[in-house]
């Protein structure tokens, strides 16, 4: 029985070229002149990585040894899931080569195993090798890409989130920090992060915090502000706040939180005037 899976190994990895090209050419029926064209110049290359693939499983019927074929299975799952993804390949037209890697595949063994008389006992021991290494080699797949997602989604996340605090100097030691939208817990953190690195790198003794365009300032959102002030009050920065409507006067006053040190302005221009009268430029 052994010999007769290893035949079959051998006969995969003699074809592995041929059965890359049947995938191939199946998967792009019905596909646009657009994408034919675009996808041209790297034909090959997929043809290549097909007939990699394809070699794992001559390798795996040959070598039978199962736990070894399914590392080989994993790596092959974890490099090609974050391959894609990183290269905008959608996550649905990726599966979707599953199908006709399991017809194609199986086209060939049902034909030599037809032609050598295998056994009932033998063409399910191919069967129960050959199944699972495709399933556990999509499961790996789509791991890797969703993983490799989610970090492409989270690193642009935080490159956003850092383009909105701009400390953006107006003189040599004075600067403004203009916040617009919602203020989360991430985004807070992050505030808190970047304006007192920016600061102390731009040599800022003044920095007008403008939150006129934030939509919501709640508890948290206080909180967070009053703590940056604080540190920034450590640095050596004084702060101003200017755009403070009459509801953040008012959610302040509601906390309890010490107003003592809190300079505020109701615009941006008040806050700037109130500078340039102490002659601090």
């Amino acid at each position: 029985m052994g010999e007769n899976i290893k035949h079959l190994g051998n006969v995969l990895l003699q074809q592995k070229r041929e059965i890359a090209l049947t995938v191939h050419k199946r998967r792009l029926e019905g596909e646009s002149l657009k994408t034919l064209q675009e996808i041209r110049h790297v034909e090959e290359e997929l043809l290549r990585l097909r007939a990699h693939f394809i070699s794992l499983f001559g390798q795996s019927l040959l070598n039978q040894d199962f736990e070894g074929s399914l590392s080989m299975f994993s790596d092959w799952g974890i490099n090609t899931g974050a391959s894609l993804s990183a290269q905008g390949v959608p996550l649905d037209e990726a599966l979707k080569d599953v199908a006709f890697y399991r017809r194609a595949i199986w086209e060939v063994l049902k034909k030599e195993m037809k032609e050598k008389d295998f056994s009932i006992d033998e063409v399910f021991e191919v069967k129960d090798i050959i199944d699972p290494l495709l399933d556990f080699a999509l499961y790996n797949f789509s791991l890797s890409y969703v993983d490799s997602y989610t970090n492409t989604l989270n690193n642009s996340r935080r490159a956003f989130l850092e383009l909105s605090v701009p400390v953006v100097p107006i003189t040599n030691d004075i600067a403004i920090l203009p916040l617009i939208g919602d203020i989360d817990t991430e985004r807070a953190q992050l505030l808190m992060e970047e304006t007192l690195i920016k600061t102390r790198d731009m040599g800022i003794n003044h920095l007008i915090i403008d939150i006129s365009g934030v939509v919501i300032i709640d508890t948290m959102v206080a909180n967070e502000l009053f703590k940056l002030m604080d540190a920034l009050r450590l640095l050596g920065v004084a702060t101003i706040f200017s755009g403070v409507r009459p509801e953040i006067a008012q959610t302040m006053v509601n906390l309890g939180l010490n107003t003592k040190d809190l300079v505020t302005k109701a615009s941006l221009r008040q806050a700037l005037a109130l500078l340039e009268r102490e002659n601090i430029k």
